[in-house]
């Protein structure tokens, strides 16, 4: 076995991201103080074909020092937009019929392991801050809600990691 090079790994060019075909699913980082975080989820989009990110509430925009150090370049090629209000773009996003789910721990969460994806259907995912998780009031106006199960002792996922654990999973029921 043999760790292949960067020129082996056949990166898109920033113009080949762009006109690539999206995965059809949006990321909503809601109240999100964590720069580096912040950063880390612009690479989790980037590596798998995002469509955007809503960057809304005390959520810092690119560009950055601090987001750049994680994203390491990916504010480039993922399409993102700021909105102030999370519920604004929760609503506007089901009036384009994506099908919207927190990522939180609520009553009746269904577990990601068991959440199914229908190929045919676009979905917005949201994250919210760091200590609070995501507002109830974005949580009453959402389809639904995820829940990574965790059986240690701590109940909490950074947001990053929970980001990069729920795109994948929604990303390989998708394409695999």
């Amino acid at each position: 076995m043999r760790k292949l090079e960067n020129k082996e790994l056949e990166r898109k060019s920033v113009a080949d991201f762009k006109e690539a075909e999206k995965t059809p699913i949006v990321i909503i980082l809601d109240d999100i103080r964590s720069l580096h975080n912040i950063g880390s989820v612009f690479r989790t989009a980037d590596a798998f074909l995002i469509e955007k990110i809503y960057l809304c509430g005390i959520t810092a925009i690119p560009p950055h020092k601090e987001i750049h150090k994680t994203a390491l370049g990916a504010t480039e090629t993922v399409i993102w937009e700021y909105q102030k209000e999370v519920t604004t773009v929760i609503r506007d996003l089901k009036k384009d019929h994506f099908n919207v789910f927190a990522i939180e721990q609520v009553e009746n969460a269904t577990f990601l392991q068991n959440f199914v994806v229908e190929k045919e259907k676009k979905y917005a995912l949201v994250f919210g801050n760091e200590v609070y998780g995501v507002s109830q009031k974005a949580i009453e106006i959402c389809d639904g809600s995820i829940e990574i199960p965790q059986i240690g002792t701590k109940h909490s996922l950074n947001i990053s990691v929970s980001a990069g654990i729920v795109v994948w999973d929604l990303f390989q029921k998708m394409k695999f």
